[in-house]
């Protein structure tokens, strides 16, 4: 017991492991998983105290409060509401223990220390998510251009007259256009292709 609060206290409680793909049905983070919507695991990195899965539709986080606590926070971050920013990875020099994955998500700061002898599987969830990041970016723009068309849109009806009802027709027509090209389109929620291209393990 004594061993469990010293670690703790000294911070090597938090130097996660890599959860290998045969063993994701054994963490706590696979219960909140929405499976019946084809949510899935794609890289998971687990510490005594917290779990990151790195889920295809985002990051759930299971977020302890020590080493030798139970209690645990559930935190889930959507990919299609929350950006990806920062991504950096930190490697170990010759006497470090750990190397460090830093990101942000939806403006929440993470970073995570991982023993370095998983420094290749880190590479790999590097890549994935600074490949989020543009991809995020990307459909931020096309949503950009989309209000900047419906605007260009509302500029040519106001020199071409039109009854009631046509106003009416034209409005339900771009509204759900635009609904589906913002909310759709080019708000991207399913990211597992990038997860299948990069992640290895």
């Amino acid at each position: 017991m004594f061993r469990k609060f010293a670690a703790d206290a000294l911070g090597l409680s938090d130097v996660g492991v890599i959860v290998p793909p045969a063993e994701y049905n054994k963490v706590d983070a696979d219960d909140y998983l929405f499976h019946e919507a084809g949510e899935k695991i794609f890289f998971l990195i687990k510490s005594k105290k917290d779990e990151y899965c790195f889920t295809n539709l985002g990051l759930v986080h299971v977020d302890g409060e020590s080493a030798v606590s139970s209690k645990r926070t559930i935190r889930r971050y959507e990919f299609a509401s929350c950006e990806i920013e920062n991504v950096t990875l930190e490697t170990a020099g010759t006497l470090d223990m750990d190397v460090e994955l830093k990101f942000s998500l939806g403006g929440v700061v993470f970073s995570i220390d991982v023993k370095k002898v998983f420094i290749e599987q880190l590479k790999d969830i590097y890549k994935a998510l600074y490949t989020i990041n543009k991809l995020q970016n990307r459909d931020e723009t096309a949503r950009e251009n989309a209000l900047r068309v419906l605007q260009a849109t509302a500029e040519m009806h106001k020199v071409s007259p039109q009854n009631e009802q046509q106003i009416i027709t034209t409005f339900n027509a771009v509204l759900d256009n635009l609904n589906h090209a913002v909310l759709d389109r080019f708000t991207r929620r399913d990211y597992s292709a990038v997860f299948e291209k990069f992640i290895h393990s």
